[in-house]
């Protein structure tokens, strides 16, 4: 008897290294548009509510504490 055996593998490799490359390209061009695409501002801008009061009493504590 004759066995035949065909060795058709090294179609599904390049197949599948293709699949990959193109995923690793989506992924780098993903990741270029979340990390690197936006600017981000480097301004900090922080506020305080009631603060006013408590800035009037020491103000008011340091005249005091000068006058005397």
């Amino acid at each position: 008897m004759v066995d035949q055996t065909n060795n058709s593998s090294s179609g599904t490799n390049s197949g599948l290294a293709f699949i990959v490359g193109a995923l690793v390209v989506v992924v780098a061009v993903l990741g270029y548009f979340v990390w690197a695409g936006s600017q981000q501002s480097d301004d900090i801008t922080i506020s305080i509510d009631g603060g006013g009061t408590a800035l009037q009493e020491a103000g008011e504590a340091i005249e005091d504490a000068v006058g005397q």
